[in-house]
């Protein structure tokens, strides 16, 4: 049989295994009953016509098998519960919510994905609607009669759009990616031939390289999003800003994702494709400066306190419909913003263009090349060598240096003798293979097959896909690639990719030895080994918390190049209401503290991972207990709807009307002198900067034992002068909301031990989170990476 032949026959395969987001949403444990399976054209990997077998329906609508990853971009609209009249919600929100399709944000008509959570199973068997015959992308098909009820064919080429990114939805990690209708598949961002020209300086190239104007920069201390629920008689508070994570993606009325003006370049890229030289290039995954959260602000944070540094914002994302506008105001040391998209509907022109022949290799050499290509994987798989896979990448995925098109190897019939050859056990069929290895490299082209523009340093975010652009970028131009961990991603990622809890440890090992389907396997491998395969080349990786250094070594991380630089506030900023909450101590102390109404605070996103059903029955463990307590719910609603719904309905259920007030997004900072007690019921966090606000508050905390939590508010800290800080609150392990109840009335019922959490969380934040230091530590880890030497040069793109 012949290479071509066999690529054919492969590629003519059913392709429901396919998700080129990878691994999300749930993976698929049995393949479609002979009944939902039905004959149709399709197009190959090079997009000519080919013969397969394809899901369809009788009805004209596409199949929507319970075992399916894929998830539509057409999914019906289903009223939101909460919109019900007449139901006890409307007395506890005030007014009755958004009618929208569960699972998504109401986002300029586009879904926001549901958190991949307790939740994530309802994205099972959403297919994306295939393009009629010769109809591209950007053409409308017109809808099947309902009385010719012909199976609807899907193309296995065009893989089907997977609405989130694995690892990067903003209410797992803070990465977060927008499901959208399919783009037009011409990015303004192709690659054009790379000139050289003297750059402006970094104090007045801004106008000359920013295209649009940047958005007023918002007050510090607010949050902000599309969705405001109240309690009759109060108005919604609003704004935009950043108190915590819960940020939301959108300021109310306002449209990300381009306006009117589809054709608008996001804030940030140069119009005329020219990027300057920069100090540092910082590397994302879907936030700053479009969306708002913990990370985007500690960003935004980090380059404001380095104005004589330059600055890029490398921004990958899902697609071209992702959040597009500058949220944030960047400053004028920010020189460029460029964007990359992970969907291949993105690039699939460039990626599905090249064929074996592209290669220019005898089948000898095919045979050569692939065996280096399995050995390469091997090796760093087995011995922990990142050499040959980087020797592979350069050579064949590169934009800066590649020869040949090395992801055309896929589909050749020597590839799939020697991975047959060399991985005997792998225990999956060969199309499966196939099809994740496509997706794998699928996904490493849209982040390494156009060279970057140069800076002294490539400072990524996370591990995965930043971490793996930053590491080929700093190689390409002969810099220097540093790595900040703000919470463990890999860990993140293969937890929610398991549907396991975000606070359970992973370690490198953990694919060949937990009980999983064999795709699931790879995609864990996928996560874990391109962690290890980037550790290596960082001269330096900052954590925030010292805990977080032991459990990246467990995933290849390098304890020997770990700076421990947390996150940090202005604490003066904070000086009026830490002076209220110490006369607040004592109208406390003189009313009693069995008197005195005490009121918690839950300040993040209401996602499944921040805990609010945990904390709902904490209260009513405290309301049956006699304590008297109120509990405000401060952060945006509408980033998973059906999770907020179930909230809604707990409280409904409990008869905690009156005692839960959801105030949705508000300008939490007004209001901290309101509150008594922060409480964080969380099961993933980095380093809350909302727990450091409400401590310059001199707000104690009870929180779950996440990130690094119990390092800002229990162990101890001593301060330059000597003094020696003690715990600010108390720290329990996730999940056990009648422990919750437990601490929380510990210390409402003693008021010289709140008094003294109070001082404590004042002093603390005073002696070891000052954002003056925080960015000063940067400042010297930037320059020991080159940062500081920029010449005036740039490049075009």
């Amino acid at each position: 049989m012949s290479s071509s032949s066999y690529r054919a026959r492969l590629e003519s395969l059913p392709s429901y295994y396919s998700a080129p987001a990878g691994g999300y949403a749930p993976l698929p444990a049995a393949q479609p009953s002979a009944a939902e399976v039905s004959a149709g054209p399709v197009l190959d990997t090079s997009g000519r016509a080919a013969a397969a077998q394809v899901l369809g329906t009788g009805d004209g609508n596409v199949a929507r098998h319970p075992d399916s990853m894929w998830l539509s971009t057409e999914r019906p609209v289903r009223a939101h519960p909460a919109a019900r009249s007449g139901t006890p919600r409307e007395r506890l929100a005030g007014r009755t919510a958004p009618s929208q399709p569960e699972g998504q944000q109401k986002d300029g008509g586009r879904g926001v994905a549901a958190s991949p959570s307790a939740e994530r199973r309802w994205h099972a068997g959403r297919h994306v609607r295939p393009a009629a015959a010769g109809a591209t992308p950007s053409t409308p098909v017109s809808p099947e009669p309902a009385s010719v009820r012909q199976p609807v064919s899907i193309p296995l080429s065009a893989s089907p759009r997977q609405g989130v990114a694995p690892g990067m939805t903003p209410d797992a990690s803070g990465y977060g990616f927008v499901a959208a209708a399919a783009p037009d598949l011409t990015s303004p961002y192709s690659p054009l031939p790379t000139q050289h020209r003297p750059a402006e300086g970094p104090g007045d190239s801004r106008s000359s390289v920013l295209s649009p104007p940047a958005a007023p920069q918002s007050a510090p201390g607010e949050t902000h999003s599309a969705t405001t629920l109240v309690p009759s008689g109060q108005a919604p508070g609003g704004g935009a800003g950043s108190i915590t994570e819960a940020s939301g993606a959108a300021d109310a009325g306002q449209s990300l994702h381009g306006g009117d003006d589809a054709s608008r370049l996001p804030d940030g890229v140069p119009a005329d494709g020219f990027y300057q030289d920069v100090d540092v290039a910082i590397v994302m995954e879907s936030t700053y400066p479009y969306l708002k959260g913990g990370v985007s602000a500690v960003v935004h944070d980090i380059i404001t306190g380095n104005p004589e540094l330059t600055f890029g914002i490398i921004h990958i994302t899902w697609d071209s419909h992702a959040p597009s506008r500058d949220l944030y105001g960047m400053p004028g040391n920010v020189a460029w913003v460029r964007v990359l998209y992970l969907s291949m509907e993105e690039h699939q022109q460039d990626f599905l263009r090249a064929r074996p022949r592209d290669l220019r290799m005898s089948r000898r050499q095919r045979r050569t090349l692939s065996a280096r290509l399995v050995d390469s994987l091997i090796a760093l798989a087995s011995e922990g060598r990142t050499e040959p896979l980087w020797e592979i990448i350069t050579e064949g995925l590169g934009g800066g240096s590649r020869r040949y098109p090395v992801w055309a190897i896929l589909g050749t019939q020597e590839f799939m003798e020697v991975y047959r050859e060399r991985m005997p056990d792998l225990d999956m069929p060969m199309s499966e293979v196939f099809w994740c290895l496509r997706d794998f490299f699928s996904l490493a082209y849209a982040v390494l097959s156009e060279s970057m523009p140069r800076a002294a340093v490539y400072h990524a975010h996370t591990t995965g896909y930043a971490a793996l652009l930053s590491v080929n970028a700093a190689k390409e131009h002969g810099t220097s690639f540093l790595l900040t961990e703000h919470n463990l991603y890999v860990r993140d990622t293969v937890n929610t990719l398991l549907d396991r809890r975000l606070d359970y440890d992973i370690t490198l090992n953990d694919y060949r030895t937990f009980d999983v389907t064999g795709r699931q396997r790879m995609w864990m491998a996928w996560w874990l080994e391109m962690g290890r395969l980037c550790y290596p080349y960082a001269y330096a990786t900052t954590y925030l918390y010292p805990r977080a250094i032991t459990e990246a070594t467990e995933l290849g991380g390098d304890a020997s190049k770990a700076v421990v630089i947390p996150n940090g506030i202005v604490t003066s900023e904070f000086d009026a209401s830490y002076a209220a909450r110490m006369r607040a101590v004592q109208a406390i102390r003189q009313e009693g503290a069995d008197n005195h109404l005490w009121k918690l605070v839950y300040i993040a996103r209401v996602v499944p991972i921040k805990g609010l059903v945990d904390m709902i029955e904490s209260v009513r463990t405290m309301v049956d207990r006699g304590l008297r307590i109120h509990l405000d719910v401060c952060g945006p609603t509408e980033h998973h709807p059906s999770y907020y719904e179930k909230c809604l309905n707990r409280i409904v259920e409990l008869g905690l009307e009156s005692v839960i007030t959801i105030r949705g997004t508000i300008k939490v900072r007004q209001h901290l002198p309101d509150f008594d007690l922060f409480v964080l019921p969380s099961y993933n966090e980095g380093l809350p900067v909302v727990s450091l606000e409400t401590m310059g508050a001199g707000i104690p905390t009870v929180s779950t034992d996440v990130g690094a939590v119990r390092s800002v508010v229990a162990d101890e800290i001593v301060a330059e002068d000597g003094t020696v800080w003690g715990p600010c609150g108390t720290i329990i392990e996730p999940g056990d909301p009648v422990l919750m109840a437990d601490k929380v009335q510990e210390i409402i019922q003693d008021v010289d031990l709140y008094q003294q959490l109070c001082l404590a969380a004042r002093g603390r934040v005073e002696a070891a989170y000052n954002l003056d230091k925080v960015n000063a530590a940067y400042n010297r880890v930037y320059r020991q990476g080159g940062a500081g030497r920029t010449g005036r040069k740039g490049a075009r793109a």
